[in-house]
């Protein structure tokens, strides 16, 4: 069989998404209320910040502009999780009840198949809200504005969104062999709210754990220092696209591993 091209299966995926968000858009009330309490779920996060430094002016050497600019950073490059990978969350119900075995018999890829299904709208909402704190956060730490810099900023925020996408699609891929997968995937995400904060203010086991074990530091924490604290960057941030595109590439052939091994419900 052919192989096909990025350019098919681009054209593929601007046909199933117009489709996706006709059918979204019928429900509009459903679509401005989620959008509405994305909207608030972030501006509560942004009230934390701001109640936890009226207290203290910084947290081990980060002021908060810039713990503020890392959650900008997080939000941001967690919104194509959320916009196009939204489908993982419901991938345990396809395998449990067998309708998972319709998406094996097309001549596209599997993966880009079954996820191509769900465009997740109400994420446009946090990667509104992400650019503004970026924005904001930028503006009162002082940092210059180049060409270089918005360059940097845009390949390390590309870098963190593949981790988080990684942890995804490998927490989903486990329902073909458990059957509560919920549970793994809840606990993924939950582990993103650390994402926010610098790994410096953990204690060594928990960097540990953040950077080798569940990688959440390379969601905003190694890939911003790039922009934050330019005299200072470590290897690990130098090392961020390379880490993302690898636990991308581990994450997709985990889960093609237990798609492959599906063989439906033997009803």
């Amino acid at each position: 069989m052919k192989r096909k091209n990025l350019r098919f299966y681009f054209r593929i995926y601007r046909k199933i998404l117009a489709q996706d968000l006709k059918s979204k858009m019928s429900y509009r009330a459903d679509f401005i209320i989620s959008t509405i309490g994305m909207i608030c779920t972030n501006i509560a996060g942004f009230i934390s910040f701001w109640i936890l430094f009226r207290s203290f002016p910084e947290v081990n050497g980060w002021s908060y502009h810039e713990i503020l600019f890392l959650y900008g950073f997080s939000l941001v490059s967690l919104t194509p999780v959320q916009c196009f990978f939204d489908n993982n969350w419901s991938l345990r119900m396809y395998v449990y009840s067998g309708d998972f075995i319709k998406y094996c018999f097309r001549p596209i890829n599997l993966f880009f198949y079954y996820q191509s299904e769900v465009f997740d709208v109400k994420g446009l909402g946090q990667f509104a809200f992400g650019i503004g704190t970026i924005i904001y956060s930028w503006s009162k730490i002082g940092l210059p504005l180049t060409f270089l810099m918005v360059i940097k900023m845009i390949i390390f925020l590309i870098t963190a969104s593949l981790i988080m996408i990684a942890v995804m699609n490998a927490a989903a891929a486990t329902c073909f062999w458990i059957t509560n997968s919920f549970y793994v995937m809840d606990l993924a995400l939950k582990f993103k709210d650390y994402a926010r904060y610098p790994i410096t203010i953990f204690s060594p086991v928990f960097r540990f754990i953040f950077t080798f074990v569940m990688p959440i530091a390379f969601i905003a924490y190694y890939p911003s220092l790039v922009i934050l604290r330019p005299d200072e960057i470590p290897l690990l941030s130098w090392l961020s696209p390379l880490f993302g595109c690898l636990f991308f590439w581990l994450s997709y052939k985990f889960w093609m591993y237990g798609a492959m091994k599906y063989s439906g419900t033997g009803s």
